[in-house]
């Protein structure tokens, strides 16, 4: 690559959609995201449920990021399905149990991010949702060994087919070890919305601890 500075930026985008102020937003910063992911939803935002999920090792302090479909909402917190045994991210956690999320609806000039401490849901839970899941996905939980080293296509699709060899005719295939929920549990919640030259309207929601009210502050954008 030459020395020359490369430049990608587009055209300035202005955000015209819409405005947001603080008697627009619920006292519980989940009822107000579950209201705002139900427009992405019905807005047909392209694959509402993607987000980024963010992890960071200790101590070095590396942070990670990574796309991931996100899938429930409880009374606790935002919860995503993965590996939790070979990934980079499983390896993250457990060195630092600190996550965060971030949502972005193009369509609706809206962005949502959540911080917040981790913690994985029972093995009960997990296969609850492993079950619904189209058999090939359940198969490719089994095969993968998901970060690790891999030399070729051709081994992948042999840890596949040995899979599929295994549980040739088993219907009710068994959650995979590793495999699962982990829950992200909010410490803040900040929605975004865009507005005209950049003057965006940003409100967080932070709390103590989880026994403590929510407190809904103004963020300069």
């Amino acid at each position: 690559m030459n020395k020359e500075r490369l430049i990608f930026a587009p055209t300035t985008k202005q955000y015209l959609k819409s405005s947001l102020t603080r008697s627009d937003l619920q006292a519980n910063p989940l009822i107000q995201f579950n209201s705002w992911y139900s427009e992405a939803v019905d807005a047909n935002e392209p694959i509402a449920e993607s987000c980024t999920f963010a992890t960071a090792s200790l101590p070095s302090g590396r942070v990670s990021a990574r796309t991931v479909l996100f899938k429930e909402l409880d009374p606790r917190g935002f919860i995503v399905y993965s590996n939790w045994s070979t990934s980079k991210k499983a390896m993250d956690i457990k060195s630092n149990p600190s996550a965060a999320i971030t949502f972005f609806w193009k369509g609706l000039e809206r962005q949502v991010r959540i911080e917040g401490h981790t913690e994985f849901i029972t093995p009960e839970e997990s296969y609850a949702y492993f079950k619904t899941r189209p058999r090939e996905s359940r198969i490719g939980a089994w095969a993968s060994p998901q970060s690790k080293i891999v030399q070729s296509r051709d081994e992948l699709d042999r840890l596949v087919d040995g899979i599929h060899a295994k549980f040739e005719g088993v219907e009710d295939i068994p959650l995979p070890k590793g495999w699962g929920g982990l829950r992200v549990v909010p410490e803040e919640i900040e929605f975004w919305q865009g507005r005209p030259n950049r003057v965006h309207d940003r409100f967080s929601y932070t709390r103590e601890n989880e026994n403590s009210e929510w407190k809904l502050e103004r963020l300069a954008p």
